[in-house]
């Protein structure tokens, strides 16, 4: 039996509850800051980039993009997506430009998604329409020098399902050469459990259907050369940590090229938003990744050391009994 199976259903909400877990303020300060700063951000990336704002890729009314470019791009230059997190429920590309500027700085473009959320999309046609704006990004720009794919949380887990696509379904076939996924969920079965599906209405057969995790054969066979960083916050809950390992490990055992990067003193949601500091860890380790890849065909192993462990397993968490003490309200996000 799955260990999330044996948890009681309060503690279970509580483990997908990433709020509750900020130790820098209580879970709804936590979010209203994580708004607020990944707002400013945006502000500033376009400010001073570039930018072409709310370009369709589709037809329907969430189906747009925001494209921030290098001023003086020499040659080809590598694309760096967006794919905002927000339990598939919350936030658009109006808060995700907010890493853009140290991005664009180093002459790599940047895009942010908008994806039909919940109630108004359907998991199946969130995981089409990024499928979808990836195809659109390298019809739009063919000469870009490889793709890289970044999400957060949700976003995360939209991504790793764009891994798996068999792109011959569609008009173009994107060369992903590097995929970021942070703090993100990857076996939605447990999700359908919490708070959280009260808006996405998943049967257990749905959930599964859309899981990265029973899709790594996929990435095998479609992103085999693929660069793979998965990233946990050392403030994410234990059931995020535990999924973002399993998912590594199963990735690994198929020989594919990716790591796990347990990052220190940071929680589910300023891991995040330091993104727009170009001297975060983070943001360097990103930069270092796709300037490597892009100039010698580098991979997430090769990246300096001092950088990035080449892989960093996430120790085992004991799980609370029961949420703490006046922590037994539900939250309406993360």
């Amino acid at each position: 039996m799955s260990s999330w199976r044996l948890l009681h259903k309060e503690e279970l909400e509580y483990q997908y509850s990433p709020s509750r877990w900020s130790p820098r303020m209580d879970k709804d300060a936590v979010i209203e800051a994580h708004v607020r700063e990944i707002t400013e951000g945006t502000k500033k990336s376009r400010s001073v980039t570039e930018t072409l704002l709310n370009v369709p890729y589709g037809a329907l009314e969430g189906e747009k993009i925001d494209i921030y470019l290098p001023s003086h791009p020499s040659g080809e230059f590598p694309f760096f997506v967006f794919v905002h997190g927000g339990y598939w429920q919350f936030l658009s590309k109006e808060e995700s430009g907010f890493m853009a500027a140290p991005l664009v700085r180093n002459g790599i473009a940047v895009a942010a998604l908008d994806y039909d959320i919940a109630p108004k999309g359907h998991m199946d046609l969130m995981i089409s329409q990024v499928r979808r704006s990836i195809v659109f990004i390298v019809q739009q720009y063919p000469h870009i020098s490889g793709l890289y794919l970044c999400g957060h949380s949700a976003g995360a887990h939209l991504v790793a399902m764009a891994l798996s696509t068999d792109w011959t379904d569609y008009e173009a076939t994107p060369n992903i050469k590097g995929a970021f996924l942070v703090s993100g969920i990857y076996d939605l079965l447990p999700i359908t459990h919490t708070y959280v599906n009260a808006v996405l209405h998943m049967s257990e057969e749905f959930a599964v259907r859309n899981s990265p995790m029973q899709h790594v054969m996929e990435v095998k066979s479609r992103a085999e050369n693929c660069s793979i960083m998965v990233v946990v916050a050392e403030y994410d809950t234990p059931e995020f940590r535990r999924q973002s390992q399993e998912y590594v490990q199963s990735l690994q055992a198929l020989g594919l090229n990716v790591c796990l990067k347990d990052m220190a003193g940071v929680d589910h949601f300023d891991v995040i938003e330091k993104l727009s500091q170009e001297d975060y860890i983070l943001t360097q380790m990103i930069l270092t990744m796709i300037l490597s890849i892009s100039s010698k065909a580098s991979s997430c192993s090769q990246v300096n050391s001092d950088v990035l462990d080449p892989v960093l397993y996430v120790p085992e968490i004991s799980l609370p009994a029961a949420c703490p003490a006046g922590q037994d309200e539900i939250c309406t996000y993360h």
